[in-house]
């Protein structure tokens, strides 16, 4: 019997194992698919939320503004992408100046620091590229962009590296009480016991609860759907651009990213779980919605689409609290600002699970820093150096994103290797760039077969049975 189950592989579930970790704390993390941070966490805005737009009060207030300095550090200690950058919330009308004002209260309620309300001419000042419609803005200097699925993997790895276990391809599909803890049954028939459960299955978290407790929450789906544009935009804009948020969310967003892209998006439809479809209605709402604030983003520089899931509850705040079970906690309802909180919810809920009799005794020594080779962004000198230690740094695989194969090889070789090429792609950026992945994609297959010692018809593009290769289309000897 391990002393925590954590189910569900996304930011929530990775930031608590990263922290459970830090004791002498038997934890182990479930993800039903083949690789963590591949649902929500992986489709989202990228947004490190500065904390204004939560009520003061809630459960999101607290641990958006507490996550929102808890990342920065994170991010420098485990060699994270991110970049503090601020952001606007654009107002167009005397209506929206109040919400605007209101918003910068709320902020100041809630601790977030240095908010504040800009005029329309300080706003033209800050962003010339923002719509002179705008008649004033919230500036939240705090905000910033980060990559989330390389911080959820960054988080998983040094748990691993510390003693931590995560499973995969292990789908959760029953749970029972047993003894002193629970009963976790998997689909492929294992059966995993835990002391103690924390149910953090991101749109899935209502039909993990509701295996223990009496049903108490529903998560409808709800779909965004973004535009990523090619770094030729990445420089249109240098804050996070939002609109006044409405009943529905916190609008369509302009953003550069981490990685020098310029993000837009999202819409917001109900839709069903597992439906990441990109609609044309959707995009068309996006680029009309986005114009009001940002009208020269040039669509012709696309260089994918894509859609995340929120998980909307009829609760109006994060569910983070031990169930009517005993020993079963919920993080669950887990909207924006989730990203950002995340690590905040991970601290919260190991000070739970000790008030519930998890023993917490610190370990003498755990190794909380780790770094990354990104040969594109050393010196000639740093990559001269790198080359001559490993001449694979010398081989670039992808040219879009100068990405190396010795790159590559250090991901397939960390504690939590991947085992398709978007894996490889989540930890070094191959297949990122403008031809996403039409020239290196197959060169990665070939990497990732040869280091793990598999087929190539094994090394799926993404997730199990998103199969690249199905077999050989010429077999046999040699030719007469």
């Amino acid at each position: 019997m391990v002393d925590v189950i954590i189910i569900g592989g996304g930011i929530c579930g990775c930031s608590l194992l990263y922290e459970l970790s830090k004791y002498k704390v038997n934890a182990l993390l479930v993800e039903k698919e083949n690789d963590v941070s591949v649902g929500t966490t992986k489709a989202n805005s990228a947004i490190v939320h500065a904390g204004y737009d939560p009520h003061p009060g809630t459960k999101m207030a607290r641990y958006n503004v507490e996550g929102n300095a808890y990342i920065k550090e994170l991010c420098a200690k485990l060699d994270v992408p991110y970049k503090q950058i601020g952001s606007l919330v654009l107002a167009f009308d005397g209506e929206q100046d109040a919400l605007v004002q209101e918003l910068c209260r709320r902020g100041q309620a809630n601790g977030v620091p240095g908010v504040r309300v800009l005029s329309a001419q300080e706003v033209r000042e800050m962003e010339p590229n923002v719509s002179e419609k705008a008649t004033s803005a919230l500036y939240a200097p705090s905000a910033g962009i980060v990559s989330p699925w390389e911080l959820a993997i960054a988080l998983a790895e040094t748990a691993v590296k510390n003693g931590a276990k995560v499973s995969l391809n292990s789908e959760v599909t029953g749970i029972e009480k047993a003894g002193d803890g629970y009963r976790v049954s998997l689909a492929d028939g294992r059966t995993l016991e835990g002391r103690f459960v924390v149910n953090a299955a991101g749109v899935y978290c209502d039909k993990i609860n509701d295996m223990v407790n009496p049903h108490r929450f529903t998560v409808q789906a709800n779909k965004g759907e973004y535009y990523l544009l090619d770094k030729s935009q990445g420089e249109l804009v240098s804050h996070v651009i939002f609109q006044c948020p409405s009943k529905v969310g916190k609008g369509v967003l302009v953003s550069p990213t981490v990685h020098g892209n310029l993000i837009v998006g999202p819409n917001a439809e109900d839709a069903e779980k597992g439906d990441l479809g990109t609609t044309g209605g959707g995009l068309a709402f996006v680029r009309e919605k986005a114009a009001l604030s940002v009208p020269g983003v040039n669509y012709r520089e696309s260089i994918r689409n894509f859609a995340g899931l929120r998980a909307v509850t009829e609760i109006d705040d994060f569910i983070v609290e031990e169930s009517e079970s005993k020993g079963f906690f919920n993080i669950a309802g887990i909207k924006s600002p989730g990203l950002t909180s995340a690590p905040a919810i991970a601290l919260d809920m190991v000070r739970m699970l000790g008030a519930a009799g998890l023993a917490l005794e610190k370990k003498e020594t755990y190794e909380d820093e780790r770094h990354v080779v990104r040969f594109k962004h050393l010196s000639h000198e740093e990559r001269a150096k790198a080359i001559a230690q490993n001449p694979l740094y010398g081989q670039i695989v992808c040219r879009c994103e100068t990405i190396t194969e010795g790159e590559i090889v250090d991901a397939l070789h960390r504690p939590l290797p991947p085992c398709s090429v978007d894996g490889v792609k989540r930890r070094c950026g191959s297949g990122m760039g403008r031809c996403q992945g039409g020239f290196c994609g197959p060169r990665v297959q070939e990497i990732i077969a040869r280091e793990l010692g598999v087929p190539q018809t094994e090394v799926m593009l993404d997730r199990a049975g998103m199969a690249i290769i199905t077999g050989e289309t010429k077999m046999g000897g040699d030719a007469e």
